[in-house]
Parts: C-alpha cells; structure tokens; sequence
C-alpha cells in the first residue's frame, strides 16, 4: 500500500473498509451521490464529458489557489456516487498530486469487487479524466503560471 497518498484518500479508504458487505459499499456511495452538489446546465457540455461511460457523466476542473477544485454530476446514482467519492479524493489536492496518483486505492476500498466490469470501467474512466484536467491545469494552459 503506498504510503504516501494523500489524507484525502486514506479517509475514504478506511470509510468503505469497515463496509464488510457490498451492499453496504452501495450504501456509501449512494451516499456520497446525494451528497454531491449539482453541477449547472451549461457544464454539461461535450468537452467536459467523461468518455467510455455508460451513463452521462461530466467534470469540471478549476484552480483555485493552486489547488484543484473538481465539479461534476452524472444521470446514474452509482456513477454519481462514484464520481463524488473521486470529487472528496481529490478536491484540494495540487495538479501535481493529482496526475501522480494511480487509481489504485480503488482495491483497497473494495468496491472494485462490489461494481460490474462497466462501472468498474467507468470509474477508471472518470479517474482518467479528472487526472488530464488536473494535468491542463498543470501545464498552465490559460492559468497565467509557468511550469518548469
């Protein structure tokens, strides 16, 4: 287990550990969707779609005191949940932090075994597209900031 993931995650991690049953990890992340704020009309647009998901999903990335700030909604409750659970990951964490992290710490919540091969998929997917927004912010396209 890597030892230098970010708190953030650890939280999360633990959270769905003491959920022994898949039905309950479905719980949590259905908790986590209704906790996910609403993401207005007009970002749901094309290049804010995450692609390879079944279900619509979008996310918008902002920087916010060279942190990264994340938005999204999805039209399935799981991805929703899926998504917000990503969205409390990563909210907060720098660019860098973000395009360095593997999505491994999917398996040690467990939910890996919990979801179907699509959502599943679909996760990674949204991991994927979150980290090359992290990386447009990085790169300082239309942020002013120059990275080495």
């Amino acid at each position: 287990m890597p030892v230098d993931r970010p708190d953030s995650i650890e939280k999360i991690v633990a959270r769905f550990q003491q959920a022994a049953d898949p039905k309950r990890r479905y719980e949590q992340l259905l908790w986590f969707a209704k906790k996910l704020e609403p993401l207005p009309e007009e970002y749901k647009t094309p290049e804010n779609k995450v692609p390879g998901c079944v279900s619509q999903v979008f996310v918008v990335a902002d920087l916010v005191d060279g942190k990264v700030l994340y938005q999204a909604d999805s039209d399935a409750q799981i991805t929703k949940g899926l998504v917000a659970l990503l969205i409390k990951a990563l909210n907060g964490l720098t660019p860098a932090e973000i395009v360095h992290l593997t999505p491994d710490f999917i398996k040690d919540t467990q939910l890996d075994v919990s979801l179907t091969p699509s959502r599943a998929n679909g996760f990674y997917n949204i991991f994927k597209t979150m980290q090359q927004k992290a990386g447009i912010l990085l790169d300082g396209a239309g942020s002013g900031v120059v990275v080495p």
